[in-house]
């Protein structure tokens, strides 16, 4: 029965503790064909008949949850926020009309609307307020249905992964607390949250406000979550390492990953659930703020509250970004070999901007004559510093050069595509020809004064054209994009998640805005992502380009509220 599923979960939401090794008590034992099958308001009229009055509408509510029967079976992975939406101002109910399209009702996996709860529909209250109002109580109403189901997801991933005696056994108490690391406190986090929402929702089904639960939540409980995204270094190489080195892992992994309750979803998708939560946060915060009147004490509420979850996810980011640059900088300071003035590389303000290989190409003058040669180089780029070396091995590295990187200049070369940091009326003098037919992709670097205080040019070539665009963008430093009005560039919309290979990519989930300062022909785009302002490369591919002018200055908008930026909209 759809009431019974609501009722025992909700129920194992409030009242258990982190579900134990043992526990057989889940939600969503239907099959998901079967599921989806349903007509989407079956649970609701079902439910319909058991409400007679406000009394017994809040007996029953604490009964079974806030939740009308099917909710309960959506996980995270596949709940898709319509916060998140670049259209969010489409009215939720004409979901009911769309049955029949198989993609979007499989796009967006089956829950309540606010005003879709039995509740709601009864007592007519969705027709009793403004529409700008019943906008406002659905953006309220999907902070609570999405913790539900991240807290199913997080459930699963204890229950079934964590708490697997037989994947335990499989490795050390290390590789495990690395992979794990403290999501029992960021469960328990959660749980506090949603039980204080539902009480809220519970206590009136018409939602006045949630902001101070939220500001509070995010200031204390979430402590969890910085520890937690802090770790994702850890747990990325731990995962990786353990999936190739340890066929038992590997064995036990995917036996456990094909059983129903995890729906066929990896433990990976679970595992990278908490930092997904918290991006998402400050969106949906964000909606309400959008949808609450501007002269009222609970918009200054809402911002901040909106404030407060910002800040959080920023932790969360610096928390990643250091533990995972400090490791880069210890790993590659063991892998260098100085042939000439060792530099102190290890610091905690310096940190990998880009690496890679290039093809530098040198003259040489004989006695007679000229001769250009090829040699390769490879270059780790660092914010502060260009160290030049040659590679031995994939673990090995002979530093020839370096420079600060205050002393580079970055010059195009004829026939290519200026590039950002560079200077168009300059063309290199004494262009090698030679170097055409193999590397059409280059450009000209100048150390202004290497480590021995000399003036060094280099003439370069990348494999592709975006490396050579991206090379050009990191060693140029562009000044200029800072100085950009974010109005005049493209936006796209990501429909696929992307996850960077290189310290000069973005990471991107799916409905992620990202403002496009660069496109290259051979699909990748530099953009700047909406929610946080972090810049990077992705392929073109991952994204759609929005059109729409009113989504493109609501955007802008919204850029402005989550990162305080003067947007000139």
């Amino acid at each position: 029965q759809p009431g019974g599923a609501g009722g025992g979960t909700t129920a194992q939401l409030r009242h258990g503790g982190v579900p134990g090794e043992q526990s057989n008590t889940f939600p969503g034992r239907t099959p998901k064909k079967n599921r989806m099958s349903q007509p989407i308001l079956k649970a609701v009229v079902e439910d319909k008949e058991k409400f007679s009055s406000l009394g017994r509408i809040k007996k029953m509510l604490k009964g079974q949850g806030t939740f009308d029967g099917e909710e309960n079976a959506v996980l995270y992975q596949n709940y898709k926020e319509k916060a998140l939406d670049i259209d969010s101002d489409e009215e939720s109910e004409p979901q009911e009309q769309k049955l029949d399209d198989k993609v979007v009702f499989h796009y967006k996996p089956l829950r309540s609307t606010w005003s879709q709860l039995s509740v709601v529909k009864k007592n007519g209250l969705s027709e009793a307020i403004s529409q700008e109002e019943r906008k406002r109580q659905e953006a309220i109403f999907e902070v609570i249905s999405s913790e539900h189901s991240y807290l199913l997801s997080l459930e699963i991933l204890i229950r079934m992964f964590k708490n697997s005696r037989e994947l335990s056994l499989t490795m050390t108490k290390t590789e495990s607390h690395h992979l794990f690391s403290n999501i029992t406190d960021v469960y328990e986090a959660s749980k506090k949250f949603f039980e204080e929402l539902e009480a809220r929702h519970q206590n009136n089904i018409f939602i006045e406000d949630i902001s101070d639960i939220v500001a509070r939540h995010a200031g204390s409980t979430f402590d969890p979550y910085v520890k937690y995204c802090t770790n994702e270094v850890y747990q990325q190489r731990t995962l990786q390492r353990l999936l190739a080195t340890n066929p038992a892992f590997k064995e036990v992994l995917s036996r456990i990953e094909s059983h129903e309750d995890c729906r066929n979803l990896p433990m990976i998708s679970f595992l990278i659930l908490p930092m997904q939560r918290v991006t998402r946060l400050p969106l949906l915060m964000d909606t309400i703020c959008q949808k609450t009147p501007k002269d009222s004490a609970k918009y200054e509420n809402c911002k901040q509250a909106l404030k407060e979850v910002s800040k959080l996810v920023r932790l969360c980011n610096e928390g990643a970004r250091k533990m995972e640059r400090t490791e880069m900088m210890y790993t590659i300071n063991s892998q260098l070999e100085f042939k000439i003035k060792p530099f102190p590389l290890v610091s905690s303000s310096r940190w990998l901007v880009k690496r890679g290989e290039l093809t530098a190409y040198v003259e040489d003058t004989g006695l007679f004559s000229k001769r250009t040669s090829k040699q390769q180089v490879y270059f780790f780029l660092f914010n502060d510093v260009l160290i030049i070396t040659k590679k031995k091995s994939e673990e090995s590295y002979n530093v020839t050069e370096y420079s600060l990187r205050e002393q580079l200049l970055v010059l195009p070369c004829d026939g290519e595509e200026p590039g950002p940091g560079s200077s168009p009326g300059k063309s290199p003098a004494g262009m090698l020809h030679s170097g055409r037919s193999s590397a059409s992709h280059l450009f000209r670097l100048v150390l202004l004064s290497n480590h021995a205080g000399d003036r060094v040019e280099m003439l370069l070539g990348a494999e592709t054209q975006s490396d050579r665009a991206r090379w050009i963008r990191a060693l140029g430093q562009d000044s200029d994009g800072q100085h950009t009005d974010r109005t005049t560039l493209a936006q796209v919309e990501t429909i696929r998640t992307y996850t960077a290979k290189q310290a000069d990519e973005l990471s991107l989930q799916v409905a992620d805005v990202v403002l496009v300062y660069q496109k290259v022909n051979d699909g990748w785009y530099e953009g700047e992502r909406l929610r946080d302002g972090q810049r990077g490369w992705f392929p073109s591919e991952c994204a759609r380009e929005i059109t729409c002018r009113a989504t493109l200055d609501k955007n802008m908008e919204r850029m402005g509220r989550l990162l305080g930026l003067e947007t000139n909209v």
